[in-house]
């Protein structure tokens, strides 16, 4: 069984001799360009990952792990015009770079050419893993639009909150450990362990960024700490302390949400101090790792050798434990 190290310079060696498209270039160079920017690569990194469990050959299913890299970076792509963000893995967006119709053609695209990636190979599961892929596919999109829907909205509950994350992350994590155990034909209920292990270990995930981007070292986070309060972004520490903030402190902090002039390291300090009376970062941790024992369950029920299960496991681990 390779490596995490292998796997992802087979990952990288096959993103980068990937064509897309010749012309028209305006089309096809925005595709390359987000494609280089780089990243974890964590969705192809767990299919192979998940299809090493059982087998060996991993470079014969590198075209459908590299689908799902391809379908994710059309997902930032799009999200990102609707965000108006004007900086991906800094450096320039799609439609900063273009513009806001080239920047859409090119996700179309390459929406496309993920589709012709799960198919280049013949394999007998290819049907099932295109079955698995659009129902996992539409719910991104449904997260997404819960995601902007939370935007304009006073209140948003713990419950609404989880169920978003849970789509708009959460699924292709499960979808692509999914893959790799039916590419590998596995039996159903590995499948199904594999597709739970993704998707609990992915909101759990989900929860730690919105955790680290409040409490990270700064110097370690790579980016501004205290982002998410800046912007009043309904995460999980958001809506647990405007349920159980009373009386002063509650006024406090719904007065920091709804200023619109402020200085920004007051108001991170601010909303900090009153996360801190509330115990908002032990009560997030405590979600956190429920999610996180919950995957590795799922994972513990996978009938694969220990050995392998254990890598899978370490990289997982990994993840959990960063600190930026």
């Amino acid at each position: 069984m390779k490596s995490t190290e292998q796997l992802l310079k087979l990952i990288s060696k096959e993103i980068n001799q990937q064509k897309y498209g010749l012309e028209p270039q305006e089309l096809y160079e925005p595709i390359r360009y987000i494609m280089a920017l780089g990243g974890k690569r964590l969705r192809p990194l767990l299919a192979t990952l998940s299809y090493s469990l059982f087998k060996d050959d991993v470079a014969s299913i590198l075209p459908q792990a590299i689908a799902v890299e391809v379908f994710h970076n059309f997902t930032l792509m799009h999200d990102d015009i609707m965000d108006e963000a004007p900086l991906r893995r800094n450096k320039p967006t799609v439609h900063e770079k273009w513009n806001n119709n080239t920047a859409i053609l090119s996700g179309d695209v390459m929406l496309v050419k993920a589709y012709e990636m799960f198919m280049s190979e013949e394999h007998p599961a290819t049907m099932k893993v295109l079955k698995a892929f659009n129902i996992c596919a539409a719910e991104v999109c449904e997260g997404q639009q819960m995601d902007m829907d939370f935007e304009t909205r006073k209140t948003v509950h713990e419950k609404e909150y989880l169920e978003m994350i849970k789509l708009k992350t959460a699924v292709l994590l499960g979808f692509s450990l999914e893959m790799g155990g039916l590419l590998s034909d596995t039996t159903t209920a590995n499948c199904e362990a594999l597709k739970n292990f993704g998707i609990n270990i992915g909101i759990g995930f989900q929860l730690k960024d919105d955790l680290l981007d409040v409490y990270a070292d700064a110097e370690k986070f790579g980016k501004q700490v205290g982002g998410d309060i800046i912007s009043n972004k309904k995460t999980f520490l958001l809506i647990r302390a405007l349920e159980l903030a009373k009386g002063k402190q509650k006024q406090e902090l719904e007065s920091w949400v709804s200023k619109t002039d402020f200085d920004p390291k007051e108001k991170v300090k601010a909303v900090t101090e009153i996360y801190n009376q509330l115990q908002i970062k032990e009560l997030t941790e405590e979600l956190m790792n429920k999610y996180f024992i919950k995957g590795f369950e799922s994972l513990k029920s996978i009938d694969a050798p220990l050995y392998r299960k254990a890598i899978l496991r370490k990289f997982a681990e990994s993840l959990i434990n960063r600190e930026k």
